[in-house]
């Protein structure tokens, strides 16, 4: 099977779990021509057929609770219960039970695709990784609580609200729906509202490239003075259940949240078939665009790395994983970035 075929078959599985939207898949397979980097992003399906074979023992590990898509712009901010500013991977759509190698090595893989803007090498990206990853599970973890500590990665963060009014203007020109905004989709809203009877003005946002495609209800108000926003997105079963035969499953994102090394957002849930969380300069997903263009990229693959090690440990398997890395051969996360980069350029090509 070629990615065109994959493709076709994965958004007829997908449509048969969830409505999707044809005008926002034609904006994704555009998407995906024009940079290998997006291409990765939006082909999670693509990935869970071949990484295995491609990267071959290397792949090999413990089973956790996987992230699945996770790379290099799936992380950003948000909120705990006491109001500090918490920084970590920012979406679970294709968690899945996966070895702990796949986290690492998407990430990894994602790190040399955004060469763009990340000006890293290669090899000392994953090792940076790495570094993190394995010094997270030495210590038993630690979430990124910023409020606590000054650190370069809270000086990066801190960048993206210098100038809020930016992320508000766009939502003011959001395109109104065309329809009235389903019962369940306000329900699932209003319950992380700060009160009741708050007017919400609801459009169609564009986001991502894994998810796009999918229902997504963007509302914004005004609450004591200030905007508001909340969003409402389809979820559907892992890409890997299609990978693995088309059948689907459970959708495992809850436990992955509930078991991982977090702080957690309180104004983030999923109820009946909506993943709904709060939007705000400070509650977001952070692009490699947003960081200043003078940071330390190290300290910030290290962070990716630790982090990643953070969901991992809520499996229970921090002393199997440390011990299946000590039998890894020298560069093998940097070995199989580069076959899984490979693979991913080839895909692109054929795609384009």
């Amino acid at each position: 099977m070629n990615v065109r075929q994959a493709t076709t078959q994965y958004e007829a599985w997908l449509a048969a779990q969830i409505p999707l939207l044809k005008e926002d898949l034609k904006l994704k397979h555009q998407r995906m021509r024009e940079d290998p980097f997006f291409f990765l992003r939006a082909t999670f399906y693509r990935w869970a057929q071949v990484w295995v074979e491609a990267c071959g023992k290397l792949a090999s590990g413990p089973v956790v609770l996987s992230v699945g898509d996770l790379h290099v712009e799936n992380f950003g901010t948000w909120r705990d219960k006491e109001g500090r500013l918490v920084w970590g991977v920012n979406d679970y759509d294709e968690t899945h039970p996966m070895p702990y190698t796949n986290d690492l090595i998407r990430l990894a893989t994602s790190a040399l695709l955004a060469h763009k803007e990340l000006n890293t090498p290669a090899k000392r990206a994953s090792e940076e990784i790495l570094r993190g990853y394995d010094e997270s599970l030495k210590a038993g973890g630690k979430a990124f609580v910023l409020v606590d500590h000054d650190t370069p990665l809270r000086e990066m963060v801190i960048h993206r609200l210098k100038q809020p009014e930016r992320f508000w203007e766009k939502f003011t020109r959001l395109v109104p729906l065309k329809s009235p905004v389903k019962r369940d989709v306000l329900d699932a809203v209003r319950s992380i509202l700060p009160a009741e009877n708050i007017r919400l003005r609801f459009g169609h946002r564009i986001a991502g490239l894994g998810s796009l495609g999918r229902e997504r209800f963007t509302g914004v108000g005004v609450w004591e003075g200030g905007s508001i926003a909340r969003e409402a997105k389809a979820w559907a079963p892992s890409a890997c259940f299609f990978a693995r035969g088309g059948k689907t499953g459970p959708l495992f994102i809850t436990d992955i949240l509930n078991r991982a090394i977090r702080a957690h957002d309180p104004y983030w849930k999923i109820q009946g078939r909506w993943n709904v969380r709060r939007l705000s300069p400070d509650c977001f997903r952070l692009e490699l665009t947003h960081l200043p263009k003078e940071r330390d990229e190290l300290k910030l693959l290290y962070a990716m790395g630790w982090e990643t090690a953070n969901i991992h440990l809520g499996s229970g398997k921090g002393a199997e994983i440390r011990k299946n890395l000590r039998q890894k051969p020298a560069h093998w996360l940097y070995k199989s970035a580069l076959a899984m980069e490979e693979q991913t350029q080839e895909d692109w090509g054929d795609w384009r």
